[in-house]
């Protein structure tokens, strides 16, 4: 039972600061004292021309900033490898977790997740909404081919629900194995634009492949800021 829970995990946390008010003094063609959220990025607003020439007088408009709105909710996603859909108790199953009870209890329960059964498609689909192959991730990132759906490289059309929330004012993180990044971007040379701090997270910590192994290093990132790169020595013994 301790081994199911010891597997890599996922874990994508974002977080919103319910204090946070909107920008309610900027005002939007046709939605007079809001934001319009229907299109992202938002696009700032267009201010009246400043005729004041005396600088002692002239007066600047508030500051323009993109804020949660008010009382919006805090969303974490925990996605756990090589997990059942009944081997929890929360689902009757017979691995004892009442931390998993008390939030389905308090919560919903969906029944109708169409796991691939694999880490990378499950992750990007789960992460977009879209099937797998349509994220082009008919398989885990290190056997991509060129063959359309299974090209390990997500299309710009589709964007990730972290990117929709750190568009709309959240504060986003991603903490754990990632595995969406095609290996050949895995490098520090880049491009980022499949990295955690490129798909919606303003922070990263954990490992970008697929597993731990000796000269595959961990990262520590805000946006694409390396704040620590380290290496973690295991022993032959841990891969057995």
């Amino acid at each position: 039972m301790k081994s199911i829970f010891a597997l890599v995990f996922l874990m994508i946390l974002f977080w919103a600061c319910s204090t946070k008010q909107e920008a309610s003094s900027i005002e939007i063609v046709g939605q007079p004292g809001s934001l319009d959220r229907s299109v992202l990025p938002i696009k700032e607003p267009t201010y009246p021309a400043i005729t004041e020439l005396d600088a002692r007088n002239a007066k600047a408009p508030k500051r323009f900033q993109v804020n949660a709105p008010d009382k919006a909710p805090n969303v974490v996603i925990v996605l756990i490898d090589d997990i059942g859909f009944g081997h929890s108790s929360a689902f009757g199953g017979p691995i004892n977790m009442p931390t998993l009870e008390k939030l389905a209890a308090n919560g919903l329960k969906y029944n109708r997740f169409h796991t691939t059964a694999l880490c990378s498609p499950t992750r990007t689909a789960i992460l977009t909404g879209y099937n797998h192959h349509s994220n082009n991730a008919g398989a885990i990132m290190e056997v991509a081919t060129a063959f359309p759906g299974n090209t390990g490289i997500r299309p710009q059309s589709i964007t990730t629900i972290a990117e929709v929330l750190r568009l709309n004012g959240y504060s986003t993180a991603a903490f754990g194995k990632y595995h969406e990044t095609p290996p050949w971007e895995g490098s520090v040379s880049g491009p980022y634009d499949r990295w955690p701090t490129g798909s919606g997270f303003d922070k990263f910590m954990d490992l970008l492949g697929a597993k731990q192994i000796n000269g595959i290093p961990w990262y520590m990132m805000e946006r694409h800021v390396f704040i620590q790169r380290w290496m973690i020595p295991i022993t032959i013994s841990q891969l057995t």
